[in-house]
């Protein structure tokens, strides 16, 4: 039995909007009432201003997929096109206070559904969109390997088991359980390597700079009784000063240019550039 909020209770025994916009300004459709889940959504749009003035839908599937639409056209209606678009999976099942994680593809296929709306009304063609192209990997669900990357990239998803409640791929027979699970170590693999290359926020470069510091820098500079200390940081540039000996050293600035920086540049970022204040 799946644990629903009341918000979601709500928006499934009371849905909004429910219909079809006569003579709609843009419409799609996703999923198939043969895969158990479809979304129809219709809107008005303001041509002068892009502004989502009406929208309605037609929903097969369970209380999620219900309610994830209703709420879906409450979120939209007021917006512009530019706005709308930036409504993510996520944006939806926060508004209806969560889903249980089986359900999750619920609020993916609203998402999907206002993408294409959107296309559709800015004249791009279906096979124009990104989000469609791709090879089919489930072919219970006609669901495809671009679907699956955007599920696990954008949701952060880490399990086979995860794609499915996102995607439904992997939910009917289970034979492309393979396929997907060599999916998922690819994106792994490509998140870790995004993740080593990202740049270092402040907080991790002050981090790592003390460290450096510590088990590196000062216990050199402590044989001829000196040492050093982070004072500041401001963008890439690092401010230190000299204590002990190395304050009053006439060869500090060698010092600094010629062990300091290069090692905090090694250890930390070959960004930064070190000064002495």
């Amino acid at each position: 039995m799946w644990e629903y909020t009341d918000k979601v209770k709500d928006h499934f025994i009371n849905p909004r909007n429910v219909g079809e916009i006569e003579n709609p300004d843009a419409e799609a459709m996703t999923g198939s009432i043969v895969c158990g889940d479809a979304l129809k959504l219709t809107l008005k749009i303001n041509k002068d201003t892009e502004v989502i003035e009406d929208a309605k839908f037609q929903t097969f599937g369970c209380a999620s997929a219900i309610a994830s639409s209703s709420i879906l056209t409450e979120m939209i209606k007021g917006k512009t096109l530019d706005e709308a678009k930036k409504i993510t999976n996520k944006d939806i099942a926060m508004e209806l206070g969560g889903l249980p994680e089986e359900k999750m593809h619920c609020s993916v296929m609203g998402m999907e559904t206002l993408e294409k709306a959107i296309n559709n009304y800015r004249g791009i063609n279906v096979e124009e969109d990104e989000h469609d192209e791709g090879a089919i990997i489930c072919k219970c669900f006609g669901v495809t390997d671009t679907k699956i990357k955007r599920a696990i990239r954008e949701n952060n998803l880490t399990t086979v088991d995860e794609i499915t409640f996102y995607t439904k791929a992997g939910g009917g027979c289970g034979a492309c359980k393979v396929k997907l699970e060599d999916i998922l170590n690819e994106e792994l693999a490509e998140r870790e390597r995004a993740q080593k290359n990202a740049p270092l926020t402040t907080v991790q470069k002050i981090k790592k700079i003390e460290e450096a510091i510590e088990t590196v820098i000062n216990p050199m500079l402590k044989m001829d009784g000196g040492s050093c200390k982070l004072i500041d940081i401001e963008g890439n540039i690092v401010k230190i000063s000299f204590k002990g000996a190395c304050s009053s050293c006439m060869a500090s600035k060698n010092t600094l240019k010629g062990f300091v920086e290069p090692k905090i540049k090694e250890l930390v970022d070959k960004n930064l550039e070190v000064v002495g204040v």
